[in-house]
C-alpha cells in the first residue's frame, strides 16, 4: 500500500524477500476470492509451522483470518487497492522471561482509515440488516485473546492475537529467540 515490498512478499519476476521465521505476509486482491485465499494460506502456513490443520488453534485462526479479511473486503475496499495480511507467531518466553503463552497475531491492513470497526451490542435488536451483519467482531472478540485497530498513513490495520497451546511441540524456529524486536 505504500509501494514497499515487506519481507516475505513477492517481488516482480517471482523473487522473494526473506521473511523472518514465524512470519507470513502477502497482499491480496480486495475481493471475496482474495479473502478466501488469504484464509486458506493462513491454514497452510500454520500447518507448515506445526499447527495441525484439524486442531482447535488452526480452526480458530482460520475463522479470525476469515473475519478480518472479509471485513477488509466489505468495509475497507478502495478500488484499485489491495489488502495486506500479516501472520506472525511470537516465540514462547525464554528462560527467566515472564511472557504469556505462544501467540499468533493476524494483522489485516486496508486503505479505508475512516471506516473503523465497531463492536456492536447484538442483544439490542436493530433492523433486519443489522441482525444479519456485523457479527464478525463479536466472533473476533470471543475468540481472540485481544484485538484492536492501528491507524496507518493510508488506511488502518485491524489485528488480533490468539494464544496457542504451549505443549512443547513447536518447531525450533518458534522456540528460539530471533532477536527481532518489533516494538509490541
Amino acid at each position: 500500500m505504500n509501494g514497499e515490498n515487506p519481507p516475505g512478499s513477492t517481488l516482480g519476476g517471482g523473487a522473494q524477500l526473506p521473511a523472518p521465521p514465524g512470519t507470513f505476509e502477502m497482499f491480496f486482491t480486495s475481493s471475496r476470492h482474495g479473502a478466501r485465499l488469504a484464509r486458506r494460506l493462513v491454514v497452510r502456513r500454520l500447518e507448515e509451522w506445526g499447527v495441525p490443520r484439524d486442531s482447535d488453534a488452526s480452526h480458530g485462526l482460520a475463522l479470525l483470518a476469515g473475519e478480518l479479511t472479509a471485513n477488509a473486503v466489505s468495509h475497507g475496499h478502495v478500488p484499485g487497492r489491495h489488502f495486506h495480511l500479516r501472520l506472525t507467531c511470537q516465540p514462547p518466553p525464554g528462560p527467566g522471561e515472564r511472557r504469556s503463552p505462544v501467540t499468533a497475531r493476524i494483522e489485516v491492513s486496508d486503505a479505508r482509515g475512516e471506516r473503523r470497526p465497531e463492536l456492536r451490542d447484538h442483544a439490542a435488536r436493530g433492523t433486519a440488516h443489522q441482525e444479519e451483519h456485523g457479527r464478525g467482531l463479536v466472533l473476533i472478540d470471543a475468540l481472540a485473546s485481544k484485538w484492536g485497530v492501528t491507524d496507518r498513513t493510508v488506511g488502518k490495520t485491524v489485528w488480533c492475537e490468539y494464544a496457542l497451546p504451549s505443549d512443547g511441540s513447536w518447531p525450533e524456529w518458534v522456540t528460539r529467540d530471533t532477536g527481532a524486536d518489533d516494538g509490541r
